[in-house]
């Protein structure tokens, strides 16, 4: 496989990345965001190019002056087991030490991939409240949640 490529999303991009987390949208791995919503968070976005081939992405969102969290990671399936969502999620720990954050959590239904990164089990109910309002709620699963916290401390 030739090298994959990592740079910062562009508003052009929006359109490629929407087509490909759409199956994780459906089966409710990932939360849906519109086209509004990631131009308003474009700078969040890392991805990921395989020559010209958007086949991953993931954000770093800022939630407080010391936390942020990984979310929307998404690899193409044919790429993944290449390391490319680790690079990803390094990308954006490497960001969030970059902005003298001190803490980094992602919500996941795949724990030991963030645990392979660093990242501890934490309860729910340790997470920020604004994050259960603005995001779980619009997801299909909310309240019945199967998803792990976890924190990575930098």
């Amino acid at each position: 496989m030739s090298s994959i490529r990592y740079s910062k999303a562009k508003l052009s991009n929006i359109a490629h990345m929407q087509k490909l987390v759409e199956p994780e949208v459906e089966s409710g791995m990932i939360l849906m965001r519109s086209a509004d919503e990631i131009a308003t968070n474009i700078r969040s976005y890392t991805l990921a190019f395989h020559d010209d081939e958007l086949v991953g992405f993931c954000a770093l969102h800022i939630h407080t002056s010391y936390l942020a969290e990984i979310r929307s990671l998404i690899v193409k399936e044919k790429f993944r087991g290449a390391k490319i969502g680790e690079n990803l999620v390094k990308h954006c720990v490497d960001e969030a030490e970059q902005l003298g954050l001190q803490k980094v959590l992602c919500l996941t239904y795949k724990q030991s991939f963030f645990e392979r990164l660093g990242f501890i089990e934490i309860p729910k109910e340790s997470l920020p409240e604004h994050k259960i309002w603005a995001d779980c709620i619009k997801c299909k699963h909310f309240p019945i949640c199967n998803e792990v916290s976890l924190i990575k401390n930098l």
